[in-house]
């Protein structure tokens, strides 16, 4: 099968990150991929050769996850700030927030259909919630630690979950009940993910193993240990015949699933590799690690011919979509220890298609629509406005804070796009011009200021009682369930003196009985 590989390309690098970038998603309209970061900055990349990069702001802290709808119109991004944002990826950077646990939450998924999403957080907790009404569903809770990662399948019937507890779980989304718990792992399971077909699940954990169950059989049919540090994220080839994992080790490695063996060692990163994902196509995958890059791959070996293909399908035993049991050689659970004739490839031309790109800032709006369990919320500006800015428009319409570009290693005052009104004849120039084109082409609403110390006083008070009313519901969610608890002892307590009761009667009755008994003598 390697005779008719081509190896992996690196087809270009983005650079816009301030810091390790942690996670990364394609579009499904393979126009773009968006990337998320320690900077607290969502980046939307162009991924035409002179394509514009954008930068998104809103979130406090850490962003730990990203993914476009299936449609490609909405991007959803977790943080360490506790909440999730739905963005549209346009030049007015709008987002919806939702304020939905009490602890950072570490991932964010969309189901296949697009209309829930997915989170999982440090609050040992994964909650569903609603895209179209953008409200909370209903959460699962049996994780005892926090919990790094959940994932829909994709039919949606089924949630994949996985945590520092060491154990990955799977829900029954219309029960809401945990089916199936696999335990062996001996450190934190850090990610875990479907196949395209549903047939199995794959997780990594920070022991640096990887492991893949068939859940037809719920049984173990692959453990890989080709690492040498933990492993942050994995990804899927659509076909279902190939896994890209990132590891602390800085490496990006390639698995054959159907030979159950690694292919390829990627060193592009310098340090760790936090993140990497496949295209829907599969014809392209990402990296994004600590060295703040995103690289971007051509995956090539999987371009077999479709004589190729059919020999492989032919050699099948069952129908079904792989990865099959019988597709795996040993045909047992086994270790796959690193191969010294995987290629390594070490990319010395980190892009040869074109520069930076020019990147343009889109700042947190100061309006903005959060939502908390169902409940609207409006941030004080929009209180004191009764929902409207002062030209008329809804304020959740209106985008704020300043645009800006830059390019390569330039500041970004220089040659960009900087906010407010430059009416005087010093105003022009080349930052006007370059204004004025994109407000041609993209109409955005610019707020020039800085909201007041007032402003800031009041909307840190709000995003507190935000949390004191999330705090308060979770307890009251935990008291009802204590109360049914009692309740059920209760009643087992008074059947029990129920039954005592009743024994000592009949006790007491077959006592007498037997003392008031004529006695015969013969």
């Amino acid at each position: 099968m390697a005779s008719v590989m081509e190896d992996p390309t690196l087809e270009r690098h983005f650079k816009g990150h301030k810091d390790a970038v942690t996670c990364a998603d394609f579009n499904p309209n393979r126009k773009q991929l968006a990337s998320g970061s320690v900077d607290k900055s969502l980046m939307i990349w162009n991924l035409a050769p002179k394509g514009r990069a954008f930068r998104f702001v809103g979130h406090q802290d850490v962003i730990t996850g990203v993914q476009f709808s299936p449609s490609g119109s909405l991007v959803a991004t977790s943080s360490k700030d506790r909440t999730v944002r739905l963005w549209t990826p346009s030049m007015k950077g709008e987002s919806t927030v939702f304020k939905a646990h009490t602890a950072a939450v570490r991932s964010v998924a969309f189901s296949h259909d697009g209309q829930r999403l997915v989170t999982a957080s440090d609050d040992k907790s994964i909650k569903v919630w609603s895209v179209h009404r953008q409200c909370f569903i209903y959460s699962l809770n049996q994780h005892t630690n926090w919990v790094r990662c959940a994932r829909f399948s994709p039919d949606g019937r089924l949630i994949a979950s996985c945590g520092d507890d060491r154990s990955v779980r799977l829900w029954d989304t219309t029960t809401k009940h945990c089916i199936n718990c696999f335990t062996d792992y001996g450190g934190s399971a850090t990610f875990v993910g479907f196949n395209s077909s549903g047939t199995c699940i794959a997780a990594s954990g920070s022991d640096s193993s990887l492991k893949i169950w068939d859940l037809r059989t719920n049984k173990l049919i692959q453990h890989y240990q080709v690492h040498s540090a933990g492993i942050n994220s994995f990804s899927f080839h659509p076909s279902n015949n190939y896994l890209v994992s990132g590891s602390s080790d800085s490496t990006v490695k390639i698995l054959d699933l159907l030979e159950g063996r690694l292919i390829y060692t990627l060193h592009g990163h310098k340090g760790a590799v936090i993140t990497v994902a496949f295209s829907r196509e599969g014809d392209l995958f990402a990296s994004g690690g600590a060295d703040s890059q995103v690289l971007l791959w051509r995956t090539n070996f999987d371009s077999r011919s479709y004589q190729d293909v059919l020999q492989q399908h032919s050699r099948r035993s069952t129908p079904d979509p792989p990865p099959h049991l019988s597709d795996i050689y040993p045909r047992i659970a086994h270790l796959h220890q690193p191969q010294p004739t995987a290629i390594q490839i070490s990319p010395t031309v980190a892009d040869t298609r074109s520069t930076d790109p020019h990147v343009i800032e889109l700042g947190q709006a100061f309006h903005s629509t959060v939502l908390l369990n169902s409940k609207t919320h409006l941030t004080p500006t929009q209180a004191s406005a009764n929902g409207h800015h002062s030209n008329g428009l809804p304020a959740r319409h209106v985008a704020s804070s300043r645009v800006e570009g830059w390019k390569g290693g330039e500041s970004a005052g220089r040659g960009g796009l900087t906010a407010g009104n430059q009416t005087g004849p010093d105003g022009g120039g080349k930052g006007r011009r370059e204004e004025e084109e994109i407000a041609q082409t993209h109409p955005l609403e610019v707020l020039s200021g800085h909201p007041s110390s007032l402003d800031s006083t009041l909307r840190h008070i709000v995003q507190q009682l935000d949390i004191l009313t999330q705090t308060v519901s979770v307890l009251e969610e935990r008291l009802t369930l204590t109360e049914d608890k009692l309740k059920e002892c209760l009643l087992q307590q008074s059947q029990i003196l129920k039954d005592v009761r009743a024994s000592e009667a009949r006790r007491r009755t077959d006592s007498e009985g037997t003392d008031g008994s004529p006695v015969h003598f013969t």
